[in-house]
């Protein structure tokens, strides 16, 4: 089963220059205990991986690109080239967490079951765009509003949602 894990600005923006346009660890927390639970698996484009300041510990990365000369050395990283290598995740039982970018959100939406979304309710200036979605066709099955402190300067909700069937 395939699951959105995304950060999202009031204006739809996802990314910025290779990177996000906010600091705000609570939602690095989140992002951090969703991708370590379940299959511990993240499935990204190659943008995005490059965009990591480095493979994070204790879970998989698989990278969806089209330049089949892409690799990485590192044993908790897989290169993929076509969706066909991603049936397999997308008909399991366990959750595999999808993590952007944009490229890699919108081709994947048909069959995304799950969205672990955090919505910052600010306006960001940014290049890359989380996709338009019909929301009445997801139920919210958790919400939570974040904590804003020094550290978190952004009001923002967390919010897990499932397709409706």
């Amino acid at each position: 089963m395939l699951s959105y894990v995304v950060a999202i600005s009031q204006n739809n923006v996802i990314g910025k220059e290779q990177g996000l346009p906010w600091h705000l660890p609570d939602d690095a927390k989140f992002f951090k205990e969703v991708t370590l639970s379940q299959s511990k698996t993240m499935i990204m484009g190659r943008k995005t991986f490059e965009s990591l300041p480095k493979v994070l510990p204790g879970r998989k990365h698989i990278i969806l690109t089209r330049n089949e000369d892409y690799q990485v050395n590192d044993e908790n990283v897989v290169v993929i080239h076509n969706l066909d290598d991603l049936k397999p995740m997308i008909e399991a039982p366990e959750e595999y967490f999808v993590i952007g970018g944009a490229k890699i959100f919108n081709l994947l939406f048909p069959y995304v079951e799950k969205m672990y979304l955090t919505e910052i309710h600010e306006d960001f200036p940014g290049d890359t765009f989380f996709p338009s979605y019909d929301r009445g066709e997801w139920k919210v099955i958790e919400q939570k509003e974040g904590t804003v402190d020094e550290k978190n300067h952004y009001k923002h909700t967390f919010f897990i949602l499932e397709k409706i069937k």
